[in-house]
């Protein structure tokens, strides 16, 4: 489970901002006065929308048509009434939530199928270069070391890159940052692919790539809240491509092997500099080009890296909330991390430990896909909390060194309950501001990755001196009092609680 969360490796930035949705029961609210933002563009999701028709006007019974009533005329030289805004679904083009829909919603929106196809071509693109460089690398150096390193470096720079670059994401149009982006991986691949490139050039070019990923993945999920609105259509669009990026890693690595049997290392790289660039094409075309997130925003937001980081750890919600979502998978990827060496402790063979290296994955997709498409909204909500508390339960089977059976329902049971990320990220989405949800967004993706990393790194240093069955045992305690003390700080900032604070504004920009 060492995807990122938008992965949840595009979109488009907001026109305007996503307007909240009117009180229930409320009349349509007129048009807006001279001055004010515009209404959202036409094909988006209402934010929040339920899929229910507008509640009756005050006094009207259900079912009864109240009879029309002449409007009287205007006065002399006064300015005509505005005319009411059309109610939500209302607009040729918007998407209605209804029953049963599941995830068959999200695709109702033509940007968001240029995104989702985008997203899969240049994930698939990722996965195959990983492994087509490993092999290139290990062939012209002979170094074990070397094409570990390679594989490495595609972690290493998330950390730098998401921290410096996560300010573009709101400051610039999001179509040009996510287009660029790719345009520059393309780029990196190709220079892989040209013989001439040497061993520590390719090293340079795939740190180049991990360089700007965080700002893409920030940049994208940002821009699904404006293609989607801020309510489920984009919790079950940013649901769908983590459930993508996780199917991508499995089938990716097996399509880079098959393609590596016919095809040259190099080759497989060129089908990757060409994804990169149908990605780019796909987004160009497909998505429409708003203005910086940045520019429409009502404060000013500041230029600084470390504004990004002020304003998520300087409000108590936003932090606990990213902390819910950093914390968790640097203890999930224990055990994945140490699946080899307690398979070889157990006596399993290598086709066993590929069936338990995909039962987490398997299990999370299998938890997120029942939540988004079973599950309403409201269900959704009310089993966040406890499928976090016990994520980490199942995982305390490993005290007693449970044969490949037991370990493989143990840790398909932990995968399951990944369901718990699709009520996360709509709690999420309400705590951010308009105007920071781009460098937000990269953030939490960069904390992410970093995170996952060295949870991994931690792993394996532990399993020098302790059993990797104890390390894992450990791991699954420390995570479940993590999470429980991240739960009860939730509890405290919920909306309403005693000491709650304040909404999340943007900060100003510095004079």
């Amino acid at each position: 489970m060492s995807t990122p969360t938008d992965p949840d490796p595009a979109g488009a930035p907001p026109h305007d901002p996503v307007r909240p949705p009117a009180a229930q029961g409320a009349a349509p609210a007129p048009a807006p006065a001279s001055g004010s933002g515009p209404a959202p563009a036409s094909g988006s999701v209402p934010a929040r929308a339920s899929g229910s028709a507008p509640a009756p006007a005050s006094g009207s019974g259900p079912g009864s048509v109240p009879a029309p009533s002449p409007a009287p005329p205007p006065a002399s030289g006064s300015a005509p009434a505005p005319a009411p805004a059309p109610a939500p679904g209302a607009s040729a083009g918007s998407v209605r939530r209804r029953q049963g829909d599941g995830y068959r919603v999200v695709f109702r929106v033509r940007e968001f199928r240029f995104v989702f196809l985008a997203h899969l071509l240049s994930l698939l693109g990722v996965v195959i270069a990983e492994i087509s460089l490993t092999v290139l690398v290990y062939r012209a150096t002979g170094s074990a070391l070397m094409s570990a390193l390679t594989f490495a470096l595609g972690f290493l720079p998330y950390a730098l890159g998401g921290t410096l670059l996560a300010p573009l994401a709101d400051r610039h149009p999001a179509r040009r940052v996510l287009v660029a982006c790719d345009l520059l991986c393309a780029g990196c691949a190709a220079a892989m692919v040209w013989p001439g490139t040497p061993v520590a050039g390719i090293l340079v070019l795939r740190c180049a790539m991990a360089f700007v990923a965080p700002l893409f993945q920030g940049a994208r999920s940002a821009s699904l809240a404006d293609i989607l609105g801020t309510g489920e259509a984009f919790v079950l669009g940013r649901s769908l491509l983590r459930m993508v990026s996780q199917g991508a890693q499995l089938a990716g690595f097996g399509l880079g092997g098959l393609l590596l049997t016919f095809l040259a290392p190099r080759g497989a790289i060129a089908l990757t500099a060409a994804g990169f660039l149908a990605s780019a094409l796909l987004l160009r075309l497909g998505t429409r080009d708003r203005p910086a997130r940045a520019a429409t925003a009502g404060a000013g937001v500041g230029a600084s890296p470390l504004d990004g980081l002020r304003a998520v750890f300087g409000d108590r919600r936003l932090r606990v909330l990213t902390l819910l979502c950093w914390l968790p998978p640097a203890f999930a990827v224990v055990p994945e991390a140490l699946l080899t060496p307690y398979a070889h402790d157990i006596g399993a063979g290598t086709a066993t430990l590929g069936v338990l290296m995909c039962a987490l994955p398997v299990g999370a997709v299998a938890g997120e896909l029942w939540a988004g498409s079973a599950l309403t909204p409201r269900t959704r909500s009310r089993i966040t909390a406890p499928l976090a508390a016990v994520a980490f339960l199942p995982l305390l089977v490993y005290a007693v060194r449970p044969g490949a059976p037991v370990l493989l329902g143990a840790l398909l049971l932990s995968g399951l309950t990944h369901a718990h990320t699709v009520g996360l990220d709509r709690m999420y989405v309400d705590a951010v501001p308009d105007a920071l949800r781009g460098r937000v967004m990269t953030l939490l993706s960069t904390g992410l990755m970093t995170l996952q990393g060295v949870g991994m790194a931690l792993a394996g240093g532990a399993a020098e001196f302790l059993p990797a069955h104890v390390v894992v045992t450990g791991a699954a305690v420390l995570g479940t009092a993590v999470v429980l003390l991240l739960l009860s700080g939730l509890r405290a900032t919920a909306p309403g609680a005693s000491g709650a604070p304040r909404a999340l504004r943007a900060p100003r920009a510095e004079e």
